[in-house]
Parts: C-alpha cells; sequence; structure tokens
C-alpha cells in the first residue's frame, strides 16, 4: 500500500506561489498563538525565500511579539557584515520589519560547537510549528547535501558542503567567485526537521525542476535528501509551473491539488 503523498500544489508564477505558502504559513502561526500563546518557526533564507518573506511580513493579523523564531543554516566563517550572511537576511527581511524580538541566530563566527549546542538546547525547549524550506538544485533540504544524514539526532550539524551547492550559491550572485563560498555550515538536522509540526516547502525556478523531480519521484534516499521531506506528516509542497516543469504527467495526475 503506497503512503499518503505530502499535499503539493502548482501555481502560475513565483509571486503566486510564494503568496499562497505565505497565506498558509500566516495561519499556522496565528492557530498556534490562538492555541499557546506563542508560536516557534524556524525560517529559511536564499534566493528561492524572498517573495515568500515579503508576503508573510506583509500579512495582516499576526502577533510577532509572541512568535519565537530559530534559524535553519548558516555559513560558518562568514562575516554578518557579508550580502550571503543568512544572519543579515534575516535581520533585514524578517525580525526588523516584523519587530519579532525573540530569535536566535546561529552565529557561524563564532565556535560552530557552541553555536549548535546552545541553539539546538533552545530549540528543544518547546514544540516547533513551522518550519520553512527548500529543495536546492542539489536535492539538499536546509544545507543537508548529499549523501545527506538521515540518522543524526543533533538538532543541529556542522556540515561540508560540496561543490553543486557552493555553485548554486555563486550562480545566484551571492559570492563574487566560486572559491569565496564557504565550504562549511551549521544546518539544522534532518531529524530534527522531522520532529516539527509543519513544514512549507516552497519550490520555485526552473534550475529547481530537476532535482525536485528526483526527490518527489526517485527513491526517498540520503542521495536526493529532499525526499525525506515525503515522510513529514505536516508537509506541503507549493510550486511554481518552473520548478514543476519535469513533473512526469503521471505524478501530477496521481499528486498535484488544484490550486
Amino acid at each position: 500500500m503506497n503512503e499518503p503523498f505530502p499535499p503539493l500544489r502548482i501555481y502560475p508564477d513565483r509571486p503566486s506561489a510564494a503568496a499562497a505558502a505565505a497565506d498558509h504559513a500566516a495561519r499556522i502561526i496565528k492557530d498556534a498563538i490562538a492555541q499557546r500563546g506563542e508560536a516557534r518557526i524556524i525560517a529559511a533564507t536564499g534566493a528561492s525565500q524572498i517573495e515568500f518573506v515579503e508576503a508573510l511580513v506583509g500579512t495582516a493579523g499576526i502577533d510577532w511579539s509572541r512568535v519565537e523564531m530559530f534559524h535553519l543554516d548558516e555559513y560558518i566563517g562568514l562575516s554578518i557584515e557579508h550580502p550571503a550572511s543568512f544572519r543579515r537576511y534575516l535581520l533585514e527581511r524578517l525580525i526588523r520589519p516584523t519587530g519579532i524580538t525573540r530569535y536566535h541566530l546561529l552565529d557561524g563566527e563564532s565556535d560552530p560547537a557552541e553555536t549548535c549546542a546552545t541553539v539546538g538546547r533552545d530549540l528543544q525547549s518547546g514544540p516547533i510549528d513551522v518550519v520553512f524550506a527548500g529543495i536546492g538544485e542539489n536535492g539538499h533540504v536546509a544545507f543537508n547535501d548529499p549523501p545527506a544524514n538521515f540518522t543524526a539526532e543533533a538538532p543541529y550539524l556542522i556540515v561540508e558542503l560540496d561543490d553543486a551547492c557552493r555553485r548554486q550559491q555563486f550562480s545566484e550572485g551571492w559570492f563574487p567567485t566560486f572559491d569565496d563560498v564557504p565550504r562549511q555550515a551549521i544546518t539544522l538536522s534532518v531529524q530534527q526537521l522531522l520532529k516539527t509540526n509543519a513544514v512549507i516547502t516552497l519550490v520555485p525556478d526552473t534550475r529547481k525542476a530537476a532535482a525536485a523531480a528526483r526527490c518527489l519521484e526517485g527513491p526517498i534516499s540520503p542521495d536526493a535528501p529532499a525526499s525525506i521531506l515525503r515522510q513529514h506528516p505536516g508537509n506541503h509542497f507549493y510550486f511554481d509551473e518552473a520548478g514543476a516543469s519535469e513533473l512526469s504527467d503521471a505524478f501530477r495526475a496521481a499528486h498535484v491539488l488544484s490550486s
């Protein structure tokens, strides 16, 4: 018997996919605040998240004073002043615009093992209502590059970035040369990702299409790290048509919901 597949919707373009994903994320956050008095989220960064974050920030009715934010991943050894710093990204695009006061950023400039331990303890002090995620050009989720560690129990891991991941960061314009892209990062672990209540996975752009098709239609495997999202009962996929362009007709007929 086939396992149930996470809800998957396809939208005409990046803005409409991002808006739908942000609306869903906002409902999760509001529901958590209504039920427990707070919401705990893990925020992602990168080019594919920009429209989503903008839409979420612009959503009315979220009491951001009741939101505690954690950080999905970060480069090791990169200054917060660097344009590619994920801490800088979150501060400029999410934290300052919303006024979030409870946030835990991954400091890649300090001792990475200590950062993993400290932020990990805080992360595990309560439930995580929703994590924002994507699928990398190499099939990674967060910075869990292939072959990903599917069994490590620590909430955060120190990882080596593969060349495909580093080429993506360079091609997106975050770094002046390929050699400038850091070789190590801190990332949320796959096991910790699976412990969250919900995941909003946004997959825009043709660049992600081949990896997305491999992760969704192929076997669940460390060689296709984002394939593990199919095992998360609270995961929801949001694609634009470009990101979904390599999904087979049979897969679409079987799994894509009306948007």
